[in-house]
């Protein structure tokens, strides 16, 4: 079964809608993935519209072009993480675009690949490296920062990142142990988090929240949402439309915030008796509330849970 056929996308139809698809128009999927989003949008935008699609995923961005080969030039595909979306649209002429399209999270296919550490079960532990890169040719691998980040760095990491109680007295945990022996597979971090008596909740396996949060600070995705989230801003043209589609509740929160900050305009202390700081709105919200996956999407593909879009539009300066 191909990479292709084991993904499925997440609020294909919601997407679409709130993203104004339709013929001759250029959009971006600053995560294309393995294309399900990407093919949906050409279709939907034929004969005449494009897709410029970015990915970090090298393995994921050769899949998404045997996908979508059928509409030839239509797909532009570029590794590169969405954070260098300007850059990647200007060196190829395009100065607006009229949608840009954000799946953030993991694909169910790096999920399910042991090699990349993404994820964990107590049956194959010992063999699962503790990589976690989104792009797996670039950069540290969460062993890396293990093992030369200061306690005080993991202890912040954990608590910012994983949400995690006992995010010190893990970060203890891992210094001392490092100290005898690196951290290298997903095993060896499975035991210093039982060791550090960290838990993760009832709906949680201890150790899945230590995992997000090293993810996380190995990709550097958060600074890597907040970059990306100015540059799609500055490429829509006026009425283009930014959907983003968050999996935990830091993505969201980012998302949710950023897409107020940038309706509000104004950024002076509300004592103030007139602006000084000269900020105009950017965006116009669409969702208020974020949309959900139907009963019926989660039933079919149960990684949709999670999934929370919003999306905003981009007013005329």
């Amino acid at each position: 079964m191909s990479p292709n056929t084991l993904h499925q996308p997440v609020l294909v139809t919601e997407c679409l809608s709130l993203l104004g698809a339709g013929p001759a128009r250029t959009f971006v999927d600053g995560t294309v993935g393995y294309g399900g989003h990407a093919e949906a949008l050409l279709r939907e935008s034929g004969p005449d519209g494009r897709v410029v699609g970015l990915d970090r995923d090298g393995v994921a961005l050769r899949a998404a072009a045997d996908r979508l080969a059928p509409f030839g030039d239509r797909a532009l595909l570029v590794q590169a993480s969405f954070r260098q979306l300007r850059d990647v649209l200007r060196g190829r002429g395009i100065r607006q675009v009229d949608g840009v399209l954000l799946d953030l999270g993991v694909s169910s296919v790096q999920l399910d690949e042991a090699g990349r550490g993404f994820r964990f079960s107590e049956g194959t532990a010992e063999e699962t490296p503790l990589d976690m890169r989104m792009d797996a040719a670039d950069g540290e691998t969460a062993a890396d920062l293990l093992a030369r980040a200061s306690e005080e760095t993991l202890a912040d990491w954990f608590r910012r990142y994983g949400e995690l109680s006992g995010a010190g007295r893990l970060a203890r945990r891992i210094v001392q142990t490092r100290g005898e022996a690196p951290l290298r597979t997903a095993a060896d971090l499975i035991r210093v988090t039982r060791e550090a008596r960290v838990g993760g909740g009832r709906r949680h396996h201890p150790a899945t929240l230590v995992f997000q949060a090293l993810r996380i600070a190995v990709n550097d995705e958060l600074g890597a949402l907040e970059e990306g989230l100015a540059a799609a801003r500055d490429v829509l043209g006026p009425g283009g439309r930014l959907c983003v589609i968050a999996y935990h509740s830091l993505e969201d929160r980012l998302v949710k915030h950023t897409f107020r900050t940038e309706e509000r305009g104004c950024i002076c202390p509300p004592r103030d008796p007139m602006c000084t700081c000269g900020r105009k709105p950017t965006l116009r919200r669409i969702t208020r509330r974020p949309v959900r996956p139907s009963d019926e999407e989660v039933a079919a593909n149960p990684r949709a849970r999670s999934a929370r879009l919003r999306a905003a539009e981009k007013l005329a300066a």
